[in-house]
């Protein structure tokens, strides 16, 4: 083997390959690292050795397969390692204390890796080192370890999950003791453990004695039935639901969701939701669509749509595999389906958790002690509920790692955080859980539907009385694919420097003028007194945020997961203004605007995203 790869005269690269074979005791992965290195495939080992997965906030997320860029056995047992050190570092009652370990149904035959597979292992190393762990028996929803960690006061979680990515991924997320998922410095810290901690401790491939270990408890029944309980808080109307007539479809995309969406309704005496046969049982293959993912609209919705036809529904409510998201669509009087976008679900959910907070509070002074969260991509509708209403409204760097801490913050100042959200179906309905819960807001969002139903009103036709309260916000998204991280610079390095003038931006957009520039790569805001941003910056990804003087804003930002450059816009008009078609044609005129001389597609070589 030396022979063979050092004729590639990539050391580095033999060096990894060697430490694998020596490691590694999967079959499978073993076996087709040793064929790699048999026929000399050099650039197929480069693939899988030539630079490790990199540990991030959002843990690991990759390919299952061989190698330390893959996800399989031997990266778990290094990654938790490293976890488990940094956690004896932070917490001198890890022992006391313990772990919880969540996973979904993901597997990869090719080379044994699956979830359930790899938590065995985390597991064991955890065990190996006496810290009690607390390892669900069966898949779960994504947001039950959060709500675990904050139920048994727990100072970590891990779950193991892809979320909606393709079948062949999986991913490693990370919770933190406060109940949300683990932002700077933590990220480096770990990583930099998850180094030094790359050999195999003696017990971590041990899965069969770690299983048998008093150290290891189910929390699987206790957490189900506290989990369905607190979620109750939150059931208002219902003898309305009881005798609701609604017909609502679930589907849970091959995914976990369809016993604890059941459960959900059963927990608010909704009637159950009629389950998409098809989908409603776990499957990695995810047999009927080509990416598992709600959000990508009708195409996953497609069986949902016609079991809804069959039996006369006329809401589908959507979550994807690991159920921490939700898509919710309507028939419409056309017998059209509306698929609602996640901005348009923020607004109806932000009201409704208002609107039923409001009727439990009498006290007039209550109001100040409130607050609602968003990402700072998401749709600015919650602010102008806020301005009327009288509560406060936060916006927060883009992913629920940031609202889940920011949340938790407010919570130990004895504040309410009502309700938080993201433009990607993400929402937060209860502060049970500090991230985002697509079981909660599935009921959350049938008690919605039952209620505005025993009024004869649509989710749509809500949805413009909420418009034309506190003003018409009219969002569109979407994004360029493009592999070229050189291509991706120079696009937002044009922009801090355009025309040629270094850091100077743009101060028009074709006929549409610039009022203000926010550029979060830098920390640079020409809005703020001294010019510095005011939400946490980073180097690492690329995000500037344009404000125009029609009441628009836009945001491009490179993707923390995928190869895509993505933009967010949104036409916020004032109440009373309820020309949505000149609305409509405004945002059309400056999304086109924004692509042809912002993305320039045509010279960077860019990839639309496929309708």
């Amino acid at each position: 083997m030396e022979n063979r790869l050092s004729a590639t005269g990539d050391s580095e690269l033999d060096q990894a390959v060697q430490l694998w074979l020596q490691y590694d005791k999967n079959p499978k992965t073993l076996s087709m690292v040793q064929d790699l290195v048999k026929k000399g495939a050099v650039e197929d080992l480069k693939k899988c050795f030539s630079s490790r997965m990199e540990f991030g906030t959002a843990g690991l997320r990759a390919a299952m397969g061989p190698g330390i860029s893959c996800m399989n056995d031997l990266t778990i047992i290094q990654t938790t390692q490293g976890f488990c050190c940094y956690l004896e570092q932070s917490f001198k009652n890890l022992k006391e204390r313990g772990v919880v370990i969540g996973y979904d149904a993901r597997a990869h035959p090719p080379s044994g890796g699956s979830s359930k597979r790899f938590v065995s292992l985390a597991a064991a190393v955890f065990i190996s080192r006496g810290v009690p762990v607390h390892l669900f028996s069966d898949i779960t929803p994504t947001p039950f370890v959060p709500f675990t960690v904050s139920h048994l006061g727990l100072c970590a979680g891990i779950m193991v999950t892809a979320s909606h990515n393709p079948k062949q991924d999986n991913g490693y997320k990370v919770y933190w003791e406060n109940g949300a998922q683990i932002i700077s410095p933590h990220d480096k810290g770990i990583s930099k453990a998850i180094e030094e901690n790359l050999e195999p401790w003696p017990e971590s491939w041990n899965t069969e004695e770690a299983l048998k270990s008093p150290l290891l408890k189910d929390p699987y029944q206790d957490i189900h039935t506290q989990y369905f309980k607190a979620i109750q808080k939150h059931c208002h109307h219902r003898e309305i639901n009881k005798s609701s007539g609604v017909k609502i479809v679930h589907t849970s995309v091959h995914g976990v969701g369809h016993t604890f969406v059941q459960s959900a309704f059963k927990a608010f005496d909704l009637h159950p939701p009629y389950a998409v046969e098809e989908q409603k049982d776990p499957d990695p293959e995810f047999p009927t669509v080509q990416y598992p993912n709600p959000e990508e609209g009708e195409g996953v919705l497609t069986l949902s749509f016609a079991l809804a036809e069959r039996e006369g529904a006329s809401v589908v409510l959507a979550n994807d595999p690991d159920a921490d998201r939700l898509a919710i669509a309507e028939k419409q009087e056309s017998g059209q389906w509306r698929v609602f976008s996640g901005n348009e679900l923020g607004a109806l959910l932000g009201w409704w958790i208002f609107r039923c907070w409001k009727q439990q509070n009498c006290d007039a002074a209550a109001v100040k002690n409130l607050y609602m969260l968003s990402s700072t991509v998401s749709s600015k509708i919650l602010r102008a509920i806020a301005l009327k209403e009288g509560f406060h409204f936060e916006e927060t760097l883009t992913g629920f790692k940031w609202m889940g801490n920011r949340a938790r913050d407010l919570l130990d100042q004895g504040k309410t955080v009502l309700f938080a959200f993201e433009e990607a179906i993400g929402y937060m309905c209860s502060a049970s859980v500090l991230d985002k819960d697509g079981v909660s807001a599935a009921a959350i969002a049938g008690e919605m539907t039952s209620y505005l139903a025993s009024k004869t009103t649509s989710l749509s036709q809500q949805l413009n009385t909420i418009f034309e309260e506190y003003g018409y916000h009219i969002s569109k998204n979407s994004y360029f694919i493009c592999h070229d991280q050189n291509v991706i610079q120079g696009l937002f390095e044009r922009l801090r420097n355009y025309d040629g003038q270094k850091d100077s931006y743009p101060t028009k957009c074709g006929r549409f003028s610039i009022s203000s520039v926010r550029d979060l790569t830098t920390g640079y805001d020409n809005n703020q007194p001294d010019k510095k941003a005011v939400l946490p910056t980073s180097r690492s990804s690329q995000m500037i945020t344009f404000t125009f003087s029609n009441g628009g804003v836009a945001t491009m930002r490179t993707s923390g997961t995928e190869p895509k450059i993505k933009y967010y816009t949104e036409l916020c008009a004032a109440p009373g203004n309820s020309d949505v078609t000149h609305l409509k044609k405004e945002l059309d005129g400056l999304v086109d605007s924004i692509v042809e001389n912002f993305f320039e597609p045509a010279k960077n070589n860019l990839q639309p995203k496929a309708e």
